[in-house]
């Protein structure tokens, strides 16, 4: 099944990824779909991550960038997978493309060689 409309045209969304105990915990991310798979792309020792390899259930809310979610935002569950080194570059590339902020940051990145923490791709299935 594909990511629904409204979330992928959506600027933000919430990841509710859980802890071993269940716990939900939600960050807001980017997110960029295509072919109906949504493409996130976060820092390689984020918890998030850490949670995804151990559980890939995952909950996405549509919500601003403070993380607040609208009543009634659509909301969809799916399955995470952390992706690999040709997987991340694709990631990396699909969110470029969405936010002229990951590029500015790219860019500055890579002409005045600052140490960025390693990023590690992330994908939703519905």
């Amino acid at each position: 099944m594909a990511v629904p409309e409204e979330i992928a045209r959506s600027k933000y969304v919430s990841l509710t990824t859980y802890r071993k105990d269940g716990t939900a915990v939600m960050t807001p991310v980017w997110q960029a779909t295509i072919d109906g798979l949504m493409y996130i792309v976060s820092d390689a020792d984020a918890g998030k991550v850490k949670r995804i390899r151990r559980d890939g259930r995952v909950r996405v809310t549509v919500c601003d960038l403070r993380g607040r979610i609208a009543e009634g935002a659509p909301t969809a569950e799916g399955t995470a997978q952390v992706l690999d080194d040709a997987g991340t570059r694709t990631a990396r590339a699909i969110v470029a493309r969405k936010y002229l902020l990951s590029r500015v940051g790219n860019w500055l990145a890579k002409t005045f060689h600052l140490r960025k923490a390693p990023v590690i791709g992330i994908t939703v299935t519905i």
